[in-house]
């Protein structure tokens, strides 16, 4: 099955055909930098970091690139507000957003340009459309034409003559079309400037990320992606400047995902609706964030509430589940067992593939691995040996990587206060185990703690206090750990 990817230019599910052979070039939107990131500017970097590592996963050499706007009206008026410079404040929100990337997991861009890195290439590139008719200059501004593009508003499906109705348009008498946008800013008293051929000024937003790919991309690129808030104007006209200079097609496929959510409103630093990436790190692991991603199409919006991050944790613990040792004292599962194990194991990743080559259908990729994980978990409870799990537990961690978890690193550790708190309260109880309470005390962590926990009620109920074990088994399951026993010991896992 080839790869398909639905695209906002042709609105229809595409099958995927790069430029070049093998090779993928993909540019995705970033953010402007003027204050700290939210979830919702996660959310679009973890769908393409997805997007990226299945694309490398098929085979396709990636060269991608992710912009930061770092001169922008909202950083300098964050400047301005704090007698700062803009280049600092950029800079202190570049080096933020790149921090929690590497804590969100997602892979490091092939480059990551910045509108003030590109400022000569931007003007090579205005001058270029001035000298063709496409843009013109007004008192120090320079403005492209929207009428003499036949195009204008394919990506968004909007006509030019019903764009003025609703549409956020400075009422600018210089303008020859009201819809004509700004490609280079006159500055103003204090603003960070650049020389140009229409005197010192900075480059308005659009052509920032045409520069961008022209430079480090090329001309022409397989792949654009960023929120759907973005089709209109931003990539609308991108695409218009873009064409005009190289009168070729600028983007094969346009990639968008849906907004982050939050009290049924678009996630926004401008109207303060948001949940920044740090404080959700504050109080989730930073997988729980990226199964909320992968549990729904990227194209649809995603609402945020306390129920979907527990329910991306429970569903981050039953993954983990499928890599937990075999069972104290087991002899081997039985031949039946095996084979529907390893038949299972076989077949996803064919499944996998089938479902990620679906416009990257993550929701029913993780559906297949969901399903290895209960066959791993069956053949472990049928007795199955730490040797015979071990195929299909590679697996589990093959595909879940391609999507970005991290299954092995991001273990969750039980809280240790609250199970030093259950020893302390049955000490008494215990006084027989001086040697294990005392290993106890001085357990490192979580899962160090339960191990001494599970010696503790194997010594309890080999003295037959049974009720004394079920009360440790029933306070564990409290916080979430369950205790199985077996023939051959008991293990642990979270409920």
């Amino acid at each position: 099955m080839a790869l398909r990817i639905y695209n906002t230019l042709t609105r229809s599910t595409d099958e995927f055909k790069p430029l070049v052979a093998g090779e993928v070039s993909m540019y995705v939107c970033g953010p402007t930098v003027y204050a700290s990131a939210h979830i919702g500017h996660a959310m679009s970097s973890l769908i393409f970091d997805v997007v990226r590592r299945y694309l490398e996963y098929r085979g396709y050499k990636v060269r991608h690139a992710m912009n930061y706007t770092d001169v922008d009206d909202k950083i300098i008026q964050k400047a301005n507000s704090e007698g700062s410079d803009s280049l600092s404040v950029a800079e202190r929100y570049i080096e933020e957003y790149d921090k929690h990337l590497r804590e969100l997991n997602v892979l490091p861009a092939t480059i990551y340009p910045r509108a003030t890195q590109e400022i000569d290439y931007i003007v090579e590139m205005v001058s270029g459309m001035v000298a063709g008719g496409a843009a013109y200059e007004a008192g120090g501004d320079v403005y492209y034409r929207v009428e003499r593009d036949e195009d204008y508003g394919k990506l968004s499906g909007r006509r030019l003559e019903d764009m003025n109705a609703g549409a956020r348009i400075d009422v600018d008498e210089r303008k020859e079309h009201p819809m004509d946008f700004a490609v280079w800013k006159t500055a103003k008293p204090g603003e960070p400037a650049w020389d140009s051929p229409w005197g010192p000024g900075r480059p308005g937003w659009h052509i920032e990320c045409s520069a961008m790919v022209f430079h480090h991309l090329g001309e022409q690129i397989d792949i654009h992606g960023g929120g759907n808030d973005l089709i209109f104007p931003h990539h609308e006209n991108e695409i218009a400047q873009s064409e005009s200079l190289s009168g070729k097609p600028f983007a094969q496929v346009w990639m968008h995902n849906g907004m982050m959510q939050l009290s049924g409103e678009k996630m926004s630093k401008s109207l303060g609706n948001l949940i920044t990436i740090q404080q959700f790190l504050d109080a989730h692991s930073a997988d729980a964030l990226r199964m909320m991603v992968l549990n729904t199409s990227y194209r649809h919006p995603l609402t945020y509430s306390t129920e979907i991050v527990e329910q991306a944790e429970r569903g981050l613990d039953r993954l983990r589940s499928g890599l937990r040792p075999a069972l104290p004292g087991v002899s081997g599962a039985s031949p039946e067992a095996m084979e529907a194990l390893n038949a299972r194991a076989e077949a996803a990743p064919l499944a996998f593939t089938e479902a990620m080559d679906d416009d990257f259908n993550s929701a029913a990729a993780l559906a297949v691995i969901f399903e290895l994980v209960r066959q791993i978990n069956q053949a472990r409870d049928a007795g199955a040996t730490d040797a015979q799990l071990a195929a299909a537990q590679d697996m589990l961690l093959e595909l879940s990587s391609v999507l970005g978890l991290r299954l092995k690193a991001a273990e969750r550790q039980p809280d240790v206060a609250p199970l030093q708190g259950l020893i302390d309260e049955m000490a008494a109880e215990l006084e027989g185990q001086a040697d294990l309470l005392e290993a106890a005390r001085s357990a490192e962590n979580g899962a160090a703690l339960m191990d001494v926990l599970l010696e503790l009620r194997k010594a309890i109920r080999a003295q037959k206090l049974w009720a004394l074990s079920d009360k440790i088994r029933d306070r564990l399951a409290e916080q979430g750990i369950l205790v199985e026993d077996s023939a051959g010991g008991s293990s642990w896992r979270w409920g």
